[in-house]
């Protein structure tokens, strides 16, 4: 499978349907006609982009998704811990269990876009360097083709915008909204939150210089992030962004573009059932 793939399993009984995506937006789609049709469970291989598209059309149905990783990162196959590669991950599918969870909701660009999200949301820098990847780069080089992304970044102004979390107003230049712990395959940021949740983790990083980030970076690294001067943590269920000026701010879900300030997030409990391995969530 390749990373725009997904596999949707179902039907009555044990009769099994395999269905190819075409291209981006439209693996939602074929998830919901199975759906429609009596799909008893939706099995997606894929990346984290894929995987959100599936579950934008599982949301608010009670068919269970199941995930074979691929892709760039797969921030979803790291955070559960299911094993990266699909064959790996297809010899423990056995041991999972099904789970009811909430999910992310975002609506941004004046209301132009609204979307689900399974893992987070991200506003201003990292959504900066998702917009600037070269697609074809990413294709063949995964995560470098971000580090190169970001990296050109370096010695630029980043725009600041005012975000509300829970009746705070604070201004940040980049803000993560999250499900997770795991972010981008490799780090972690929100460190006490789980897909299990109904609230988000927000981490605000504030500063325009990008030379800041240089050391955000190493507490990252050194995991020494939270009690960092410049950085906040939070709790929420609804989150709002707004731009005080006329730059362009990007908001990313999941790995991907979404679209531009201003923009709502928020919570929606009991949205989807997810395949997870026993013991999830659990303290560690």
């Amino acid at each position: 499978m390749i990373e725009r793939a997904a596999a949707i399993l179902g039907g009555s009984g044990h009769d099994v349907t395999i269905a190819p995506t075409t291209g981006p937006r439209t693996a939602g789609p074929i998830a919901r006609e199975y759906v429609a049709g009596g799909a008893e469970l939706v099995v997606g291989a894929g990346g984290d982009g894929t995987i959100n598209e599936i579950a934008e059309g599982l949301a608010h149905s009670s068919v269970p998704l199941a995930v074979l990783p691929g892709g760039t990162a797969n921030v979803l196959a790291v955070e559960t811990r299911v094993g990266k590669g699909l064959e790996r991950a297809a010899a423990r599918m056995k041991e999972l269990r099904a789970r009811r969870i909430s999910i992310g909701h975002l609506t941004c660009d004046g209301g132009r876009v609204s979307r689900h999200f399974l893992l987070m949301a991200g506003i201003g820098l990292d959504a900066h360097i998702v917009y600037r990847v070269n697609a074809a780069l990413k294709a063949r080089a995964g995560k470098l083709a971000y580090w190169l992304a970001g990296w050109s970044l370096v010695g630029r102004t980043l725009p600041e915008f005012d975000i509300e979390v829970d009746g705070k107003i604070l201004r940040c230049s980049f803000a993560l909204v999250s499900k997770v712990r795991n972010y981008g395959g490799d780090f972690t940021i929100a460190r006490n939150v789980s897909l299990l949740d109904d609230r988000f983790e927000v981490v605000l990083f504030e500063g325009r210089s990008t030379f800041r980030y240089i050391k955000y970076f190493a507490g990252l690294a050194l995991n020494r992030v939270a009690g960092m001067k410049g950085v906040t943590v939070m709790t929420a269920t609804r989150v709002v962004a707004s731009s005080p000026s006329d730059s362009r701010v990007y908001v990313q879900v999941d790995g991907e573009y979404a679209g531009r300030l201003p923009a709502e997030i928020r919570i929606v409990p009991d949205a989807l059932t997810l395949m997870l391995p026993e013991g999830y969530g659990e303290k560690r």
